[in-house]
């Protein structure tokens, strides 16, 4: 995980969040997201965000549990989005909060000290809010269009910079993020990357995970010699 210049992150193992897996049935081979994240998983991705909100609260507790314990076996962490009761119940390790979700501080108190909180933030204010109020990393985006949340404002890579650079928890950047855009992100002072359907959509997902893991740790320079999705098909 790359830090930002001298500045001194509290990291805490958050370098599993180096490359960030979002899962989407949507995207993945046959709705088979379990697979991916295997996949996901034996290539050295250790951190996974169940993230089916359109699926009942039963089959995101009964899928929870099989990622959970998926994820756990590997080493890895598994983050729920949104929904505190779910990364509570199946063991999670944390949970992805945005900002009208459940405030940080009622987070923190329902799931304690241990339990990872991440919240998702597009500007100065809100990142430096949440730092103050205890969270463990900052979800910055869509830093690039991205077909996966086109209602999401592109923030770009001077809004990332910006907030990189106002906070000393670490900040990974989201939306559109591909094999060919792994240099400017480094560059702008992410300390980590998530993806969708870089991984999700891929043709052989253990490749791509492999490839951008290799790639990011090395600052993005190799970027355009990936086997993921490029910036012609966002996530």
């Amino acid at each position: 995980m790359k830090l930002n210049g001298s500045k001194r992150r509290r990291m805490n193992g958050l370098d599993r969040l180096s490359v960030y897996l979002l899962t989407d049935r949507e995207l993945a081979p046959g709705g088979d997201v379990t697979a991916v994240v295997a996949a996901a998983l034996q290539a050295g991705i250790r951190a996974v965000q169940y993230r089916e909100k359109e699926l009942s609260t039963g089959d995101q507790y009964r899928q929870g549990q099989i990622l959970a314990e998926l994820v756990s076996q590997a080493g890895g962490w598994l983050i729920v989005n949104d929904r505190i009761d779910i990364a509570l119940a199946v063991g999670a390790a944390g949970v992805h909060l945005g900002q009208t979700d459940l405030p940080l501080p009622i987070a923190r108190r329902l799931g304690g000290a241990e339990l990872i909180i991440g919240i998702s933030v597009d500007t100065v204010a809100q990142a430096q809010q949440a730092e103050r109020e205890g969270a463990d990393y900052l979800g910055v985006g869509a830093i690039f269009p991205t077909a996966t949340k086109p209602e999401a404002p592109v923030l770009g890579l001077a809004r990332l910079a910006e907030i990189t650079r106002a906070v000393s928890i670490p900040v990974i950047a989201i939306g559109g993020i591909t094999c060919d855009r792994l240099q400017p992100l480094a560059a702008a002072g992410a300390d980590g990357i998530a993806v969708v359907s870089a991984v999700m959509a891929a043709p052989d997902p253990f490749q791509a995970a492999a490839q951008l893991l290799v790639n990011w740790t090395a600052g993005g320079r190799e970027g355009n010699e990936c086997g993921c999705r490029k910036s012609g098909n966002l996530d």
